[in-house]
């Protein structure tokens, strides 16, 4: 119990657009820590300050209840973790010396085995807890498909593994129908967290019917100071009246495309990820949709899927799918793209969290408009 509540007191691969000097110091090299090496010291220090206050949370309660058991033992496990930081062994595997899975090391710095170490027993208990956080996300999506007077809405969510670090979300607000697709740094179970963290953000934030600037910067925010250095997520958020306006945040998400009778218009990322800079500022980009016109947003399990002599599907191929997708509703046009996808990859693995999403507006015979 107490590694859970350990787990659960820690609210928190994507690509990102903008390739220049942030907050994250380049963190994507993290994921590529040479064998034998701890973790990045902008981690280590991140973590370090979590277990000394823990330490130190600790210490007070065991004055005050020194009887538990419980208390004593996560204790001695905390002291042992910040132990393992000052002799540089923080990050190890205590059997192998390999470095323990990245992720792991995240949502739980006191682990000291790494996956291939881990007794029957401990393999079983893991398997368990990942078998509830998938079921846990899997509560966290609405419904796949959403109709209204005016719009059609169907995504498909699809994690590589047992949790998935996308993120995808609708719902109605007073100012219209919010809807956001995006990409969590990382992999796995500290993806997946700060999958959850950020879907808990924007809920709570529709509850303050805020401009969609403001409300997206005031998320940026929350998601900087409560993730460590290197954790972003690229993000699109939209809002759509039922006249057919839309506002549009890209925070270094890729292009979202506008279906139109003519093709399909890319509507590029103009503002940083999330998680960034503290004192961002995100300006909605303003477009209109005509009666059966759409937006298709995806995360890049679909752009970055391999085929198995190693080439790419490519953000041009999902252009070029979109350009002849005209006339489709919204469930059959993300059922294209799967197929195509599939056609692509030829029994390929998906290697990625991938995530589709389709918001189309109602024909105007559907609306009653003459």
């Amino acid at each position: 119990m107490t590694q859970i509540l350990w787990q659960a007191s820690k609210s928190g691969g994507c690509r990102s657009q903008f390739d220049g000097e942030n907050r994250m110091e380049h963190s994507w090299d993290a994921h590529h820590t040479p064998a034998g090496t701890p973790e990045p010291a902008a981690e280590q220090a991140y973590l370090r300050t979590e277990l000394e206050r823990r330490h130190k949370r600790l210490q007070a309660a065991l004055k005050s209840s020194p009887a538990e058991p419980g208390l004593s033992i996560l204790f001695d496990q905390v002291d042992a973790a910040l132990a393992r930081m000052d002799n540089g062994t923080f990050g190890l595997c205590e059997i192998c010396s390999d470095p323990i899975e990245r992720d792991r090391l995240l949502a739980d710095p006191l682990v000291r085995f790494c996956l291939d170490d881990l007794t029957s027993d401990e393999r079983k208990a893991l398997e368990h807890d990942l078998a509830l956080a998938a079921r846990i996300q899997q509560g966290l999506l609405p419904p796949q498909h959403a109709f209204t007077q005016s719009w059609e809405l169907t995504y498909y969510y699809q994690p590589a593994g047992v949790v998935s670090g996308d993120y995808c979300d609708y719902f109605r607000t007073n100012r219209g129908l919010l809807f956001l697709c995006g990409d969590v740094s990382g992999k796995g179970v500290a993806a997946s967290m700060l999958m959850s963290h950020l879907h808990a953000t924007f809920r709570s934030l529709a509850d303050a019917d805020l401009p969609l600037g403001r409300m997206v910067e005031a998320a940026n925010r929350i998601f900087l100071e409560s993730t460590l250095a290197g954790q972003f997520a690229t993000l699109v958020v939209g809002r759509a009246s039922d006249d057919g306006s839309v506002e549009l945040i890209n925070a270094g998400h890729l292009p979202v495309l506008h279906l139109q009778e003519n093709g399909a218009n890319a509507q590029d990322a103009s503002d940083v990820p999330l998680g960034m800079f503290s004192t961002a500022q995100f300006s909605p980009h303003r477009l209109h949709l005509g009666p059966g016109e759409g937006l298709l947003l995806y995360t890049d399990g679909l752009s970055e899927a391999r085929n198995p002599n190693g080439h790419e599907y490519g953000i041009l191929r999902v252009e070029e799918f979109a350009c002849h997708s005209e006339g489709l509703d919204a469930r059959t046009l993300v059922k294209n793209c799967l197929e195509d996808l599939e056609r692509f990859q030829s029994g390929g693995k998906q290697t990625d969290d991938l995530t589709l999403m389709v918001l189309r507006r109602a024909p105007a015979d559907l609306r009653g408009e003459g």
